[in-house]
């Protein structure tokens, strides 16, 4: 009896080691999977320029206003004036636009004649009244233009004082300047200025990046359809893992594109903040820009997220029913209507979210990653709300997933050219065997 007992307690003790040692030989298989299809898409030429292309753009942009910025500096004047304090106190404040070695009239011709400068400006004074003469091939700078009548309204007042001998109080009374603020109101037209932008930003995004991944995933699982590889996969674990690893692969993509984006953009800001071309919109507009970003980085970067994972869960299931890896490019056409619909819904609705439908919408799946950030951003809606639509948007992707895990293998061994109903049909079926 006791060697029994003995012998059954051995027999239940290697029962649980084999099926601890078998859930973590699944595991391995299953994070083998996630790994080489994240470490494929990671290291192609397509996700390099992807996660390149708006930086290349934010460079470009910065380059050409460089080089614009430098063409401006390269135009020139001189300035000439009897009184050297006249000359020297309107270069100080113009130096960008002053080639200060030119201090004669017979120098700045010959500049101008070599293409060295553009032209000159002579101050000078006639019959106690301030003049400035420019002399050029063309006309003085548009920029300037207006900093060079500034600077003679304030010789020409400094010059009437002078002539009008006035006591220093009555020059104290007329050197008294008028003051001027702004109160604005909590809702003035910057509030709906943001709120535009942010949901264009959003809706933009959210397309750009669940068009990408749909088609990366729809090819990437088009692309096994009917090699022998498959079988020999399957033959070593099960398709509902396979399948679930290379969501998982595609999930981790996503993430560092994410990451990087938040980064690199956190930097780029960073660098907008102080670099010289970009300092003074920066620093004019930086209330507008805080609050879009905020409005790009809260939970809106959760429905974002979610979004795209149920729209490249649904490209997989595509891409598995295509008849040949050939129409790979074809995959991912069902998805991509479907979110052209969601696209053009959600631009269509964008100044009017407490409609009936985007209210509906903002609930189901598919929509509510494109209409739930709208009324987020209009402030239209609760706490709860938002949570019961992520709630929803979280079960159908756990659902999703499971689902066509389970009927994974019977869709990606189909091989037949048939049509797309036949197969779909027998992938469905394949379930209830």
């Amino acid at each position: 009896m006791a060697n029994t007992l003995k012998s059954s307690g051995s027999n239940r003790q290697h029962l649980t080691k084999y099926s601890e040692w078998k859930l973590v030989n699944n595991m391995n298989k299953l994070w083998t999977v996630t790994l080489q299809t994240y470490w494929h898409q990671v290291k192609s030429w397509s996700f390099l320029l992807l996660i390149l292309g708006p930086f290349l753009i934010i460079g470009c942009s910065a380059l050409g206003g460089a080089i614009g910025a430098g063409s401006d500096s390269d135009s020139q004047i001189a300035v000439i004036s009897s009184n050297e304090q006249v000359r020297q106190n309107f270069i100080k404040n113009n130096d960008k636009y002053v080639d200060s070695r030119i201090k004669t009239a017979e120098s700045a011709k010959k500049a101008v004649k070599k293409e060295k400068i553009d032209g000159y400006l002579v101050f000078e004074t006639q019959k106690k009244q301030i003049k400035a003469v420019y002399h050029g091939a063309s006309p003085i700078d548009d920029e300037l233009k207006p900093k060079v009548k500034s600077y003679l309204q304030v010789l020409q007042s400094q010059l009437n004082l002078q002539q009008a001998q006035l006591a220093p109080r009555q020059i104290k009374a007329l050197q008294q300047q008028p003051k001027y603020r702004e109160v604005l109101q909590k809702n003035h037209q910057g509030d709906k200025l943001v709120k535009m932008v942010s949901l264009i930003i959003v809706i933009m995004v959210v397309y750009m990046v669940l068009m990408s991944y749909s088609s990366i995933t729809a090819q990437e699982i088009a692309s096994e359809k009917g090699t022998k590889i498959m079988e020999i996969i399957f033959s070593s674990t099960t398709a509902a893992k396979y399948f679930l690893g290379k969501i998982l692969g595609i999930f981790g993509v996503i993430i560092t594109q994410l990451v990087i984006y938040i980064v690199g953009g956190w930097a780029t800001y960073r660098w907008a903040l102080h670099a010289k071309i970009t300092a003074f919109f920066m620093h004019n507009n930086q209330v507008v820009i805080n609050k879009i970003l905020g409005n790009l980085l809260n939970v809106n970067l959760i429905f974002l997220i979610l979004g795209v994972i149920i729209y490249t869960i649904l490209a997989a299931f595509s891409g598995a029913l295509v008849a040949k890896p050939e129409d790979s490019s074809k995959a991912a056409q069902g998805t991509t209507m479907l979110s052209l619909i969601a696209f053009f819904l959600s631009f269509a609705l964008i100044t009017n979210p407490e409609q009936i439908l985007p209210q509906v919408l903002s609930y189901v799946p598919f929509f509510s990653s494109f209409m739930m950030p709208i009324r987020i951003i209009n402030g239209h809606v609760g706490n709860m709300e938002v949570i019961l639509s992520l709630v929803i948007l979280i079960v159908s992707i756990v659902g999703l997933t499971v689902y066509i895990s389970k009927i994974y293998q019977g869709v990606i061994l189909q091989t037949e050219d048939t049509s797309f109903w036949k197969r779909l049909k027998r992938g469905l079926a394949y379930s209830k065997a």
